[in-house]
């Protein structure tokens, strides 16, 4: 008969040291539930085909047998791509460090200098072929079977030095304390260029907490002014568009509708309210629910609801074999999903939006808009330009096109 689990260790450290002690490879997770830093390799979570509970199951069978061999404190940590055969990374890490949200302030965090530079820019595609390719994809929406599809472009920049992710995590967290951040190793094996997916993303997949379950999708966008008058009026609109708020409603019922398969109660708002970021408005959801079955871990929930209509579309599949047929380039990690799961099921994983994979003088960022009738080509244009700010301040570049 095993012996019982060893009492999960509780945080002793600050927020501040947490930042301060990454380095590259590490894993990062800052929220508003806590910080969590891993390091080392203690043991890889096999890939190969998913069972129905995809990489939960695999996930919950590492955690078993690593708890069964004496680790301390068994977590799930990693990322996981936004294709259904693309590439994911989850280990156990070998240490793990924790620090409550609001445990002081630690040692001083200043903001660094910027992480690379001066920087060549190359867009993929460029800002009117991604135009093109939002009416194309109106195109298939007036002709049936598409409601929604999240449309991406990407930026890739080069840096005549090597860029320091450690810079650059930092910057991404000083700039915005409420974002989910985060820094994942995501190099492929036998790979021995180091390639780390970071971000500060402002959306929560899905979080679980003993029988608590919480989601919180966002769709439904616009940018932010630099003038408070005008953030008064486009928060305004926002509340009231019919096209932001029934792309919104898309996304918010999917989501409901899969908690319900989970959960014996889900509670959802009847209004969408605006939350903002540093570069843009969103029109938000918090979904809470009481989980059934407590073996239903936090990343069993996360591959049951991803990709939400957020980052993908309705339906799922015309809107995956849209997003093939009209982005020019894969999308990687970038809206999948990153995050961590424990031996006891909780866990919290978060979109991989405003991030960007880094390799050691280049930065790859991506930024989508939803498609919806409705949608002017030219505005979804300007959506994914102020969504490509976040990184780009943290880059210190300035605006591109």
């Amino acid at each position: 008969m095993s012996s019982p689990a060893p009492a999960r260790p509780r945080p002793e450290h600050v927020p501040g040291d947490l930042l301060a002690a990454y380095l590259p490879g590490s894993f990062f997770h800052r929220s508003p539930r806590g910080t969590l830093l891993a390091d080392g390799v203690h043991t890889v979570v096999p890939g190969g085909p998913d069972g129905p509970g995809g990489p939960g199951d695999a996930a919950a069978a590492t955690l078993a047998a690593v708890a069964e061999a004496g680790h301390p404190d068994p977590v799930v940590v990693g990322a996981i791509g936004f294709a259904p055969d693309a590439p994911r990374s989850l280990l156990v890490p070998a240490l793990v460090r924790r620090a409550e949200p609001g445990a002081g302030p630690g040692r001083p965090v200043r903001v660094p200098e910027p992480p690379g530079g001066p920087w060549s820019v190359h867009h993929v595609p460029d800002p009117q072929e991604y135009a093109d390719g939002v009416r194309q994809a109106l195109d298939l929406i007036d002709a049936g079977g598409l409601e929604k599809v999240v449309l991406a472009r990407a930026l890739e920049l080069t840096s005549q030095a090597p860029v320091s992710v450690p810079n650059l995590l930092t910057r991404l967290v000083l700039a915005d304390p409420g974002a989910y951040a985060f820094a994942a190793d995501v190099t492929e094996p036998g790979d021995p260029a180091l390639r780390t997916l970071v971000g500060a993303s402002p959306e929560l997949l899905v979080s679980r907490e003993g029988d608590t379950v919480v989601a919180n999708p966002l769709a439904g966008s616009t940018p932010r002014s630099d003038d408070e008058d005008e953030n008064e009026a486009r928060v305004a609109a926002l509340r009231v568009s019919a096209k932001d708020r029934a792309e919104h409603a898309l996304v918010a019922d999917q989501v409901v509708a899969v908690l319900r398969e989970f959960c014996t109660e889900v509670d959802a708002p009847a209004e969408p309210e605006v939350i903002g970021t540093q570069t843009m408005w969103h029109l938000s959801s918090r979904i809470t629910g009481r989980l059934a079955d407590p073996s239903m871990s936090a990343l069993h929930l996360a591959h049951a609801l991803h990709p939400t209509p957020a980052v993908c579309g309705v339906p799922l599949p015309a809107a995956r074999d849209a997003i093939r047929g009209i982005e020019p380039s894969d999308r990687g990690y970038y809206s999948g999903m990153t995050g961590w799961v424990d031996a006891d099921g909780d866990g919290e994983w978060v979109l991989a939006i405003r991030s960007a994979e880094v390799c050691d003088r280049t930065v790859r960022l991506f930024a989508g808009a939803g498609v919806v009738a409705g949608s002017d080509p030219e505005s979804e244009v300007a959506e994914t330009r102020a969504k490509f700010r976040t990184m780009l301040r943290a880059i210190a570049v300035e605006a591109v096109a």
